[in-house]
């Protein structure tokens, strides 16, 4: 009897955790009214940390289309006028990302270049036009989908983003795939990838295959501006963008 009453206060202490938890990751989001139909039986049993986070990310996964944008709205008003890191000191415009928030593929790049500081879009230069034909190819529009970046100033002379500047502004690119949960996520070119799934291993050796980045799966493939200088390989991203299609199938 006395095992009983343990396991059964232990039980009730894990799904005060689980529920501590949740009104944490709404709450952070900006949601103050939660909707009755994201309570309910998840079919996980609580196991550790990690099980914990997979359950917030289905939570994410059942807000409404509105919920959603007034999630990223949220997330855009904490970004504000951002002075984290030294990129914003060269700036125009915080490019924040754009797109549906009910997309099913998410496109992830590494940081926005002249055209997009211009503009505050991403992907609207050269690398941009060939990312929306890849798009459009894979029978979506770009306003279908959801683009955004590592980074969200422009590097100066479009180097690549430096450790302290992906470690300010990343965590903010994971909290609009945690809000959108797409069925996948793309990472475009080595900076991208390397940053969402924690490996330093070239771009070139990880294309093609699926990783796992917040609980969603996640199809690394090269950079627009990479196919831009190196128009040979176009047909590998087409192999990884089939891929992508599939998965979103299943």
């Amino acid at each position: 009897m006395g095992r009983k009453v343990k396991n059964l206060k232990l039980m009730m202490k894990n799904i005060a955790e689980d529920i501590k938890t949740v009104l944490e990751f709404y709450q952070a989001m900006g949601i103050e009214r939660i909707p009755l139909n994201t309570i309910q039986d998840t079919g996980y049993k609580t196991q550790d940390k990690k099980s914990h986070a997979s359950c917030i990310l289905h939570h994410a996964s059942a807000l409404n289309s509105q919920q959603k944008r007034d999630a990223l709205q949220a997330l855009r008003d904490e970004i504000g006028d951002c002075q984290r890191c030294k990129l914003s000191k060269g700036r125009k415009n915080i490019v924040f990302g754009e797109g549906s928030v009910d997309a099913e593929i998410m496109f992830i790049g590494e940081g926005p270049g002249e055209d997009e500081d211009l503009q505050g879009r991403p992907f609207v230069g050269k690398a941009g036009q060939l990312l929306t034909k890849l798009i459009e190819k894979m029978g979506f529009k770009r306003e279908d989908v959801y683009i955004g970046n590592i980074v969200k100033c422009r590097p100066p002379g479009n180097r690549d983003p430096e450790e302290d500047e992906i470690s300010a502004c990343s965590p903010f690119i994971k909290k609009q795939a945690d809000i959108i949960s797409p069925k996948v996520v793309v990472s475009l070119g080595r900076v991208s990838t390397q940053t969402l799934i924690g490996v330093k291993i070239p771009i070139g050796k990880l294309r093609g295959k699926f990783y796992q980045f917040e609980n969603i799966p996640l199809m690394p493939t090269f950079h627009p501006s990479y196919l831009l200088r190196n128009p040979k390989d176009k047909w590998l991203v087409w192999e990884d963008a089939q891929k992508v299609l599939e998965k979103i199938k299943e």
